[in-house]
């Protein structure tokens, strides 16, 4: 058996007995002389503190102004107008409406009838305005001018010298008129005009697709 150190029980002995004892007077000793040494504050009870708030204005800030990059001017194409067909409804609202039938002439009928079969015979000539000889315009303003009553001397203003009626309605001294040629309607499927150069005035059938009729009124 090993012998212990010379010491060893005392050690083992201190370990099994009291902690020693911590002086703590001495380690608080340097603590109190410097409280000891600051001088006391006393505060009442009713103390009150107080501090200026500094006024504050708000401004508002200005917005920097924006800078934007300067537009380029852009070139387009000029506009074509795109021209459109009239709409059939639009375009048969616009055709003239058909008088009544009960329009009254000018002049009789049959004394018109009268003055133009003068006439039969007579060469068709370009603009004749008399019986040496007559275009159709020529022929029928000459006819109704005998009667007193003016025409218009060329066939698209005949057109219009009256108001127009249906082919129902019409009667016998009418105006025919279709684009480009004027008689004078006989009754019937009849009319009387100057026709085209190389023929004379004559009675014939009406031959014009969708003639217009047109009633001198005055």
């Amino acid at each position: 058996m090993l012998a212990s150190p010379a010491g060893a029980d005392q050690g083992v002995a201190g370990t099994q007995g009291s902690v020693p004892s911590v002086d703590v007077q001495a380690l608080t000793a340097q603590a109190r002389a410097v409280l000891g040494s600051a001088p006391a504050v006393s505060v009442p009870a009713d103390a009150e503190w107080k501090f200026d708030v500094p006024q504050i204005t708000i401004v508002k800030a200005e917005k920097a102004p924006v800078r934007t990059a300067p537009s380029r001017s852009v070139r387009t194409a000029p506009s074509r107008s795109v021209r459109t067909a009239p709409s059939r409804s639009v375009a048969r609202a616009a055709a003239p409406a058909f008088a009544s039938g009960n329009v009254p002439q000018a002049v009789a009928g049959n004394a018109v009838l009268e003055i133009a079969a003068r006439y039969v015979g007579v060469p068709y000539r370009s603009g004749g305005k008399t019986p040496a000889g007559f275009d159709c315009s020529g022929f029928t303003s000459y006819v109704y001018g005998q009667l007193g009553i003016h025409l218009p001397s060329i066939s698209s203003a005949q057109r219009y010298a009256g108001v127009e009626v249906s082919r129902a309605d019409a009667k016998p001294g009418d105006i025919i008129w279709t684009p480009g040629h004027v008689g004078i309607y006989a009754g019937g499927n009849m009319q009387i005009d100057s026709p085209r150069p190389g023929l004379t005035i004559q009675f014939r059938g009406i031959w014009q697709t969708n003639p217009h009729f047109i009633r001198v009124t005055g």
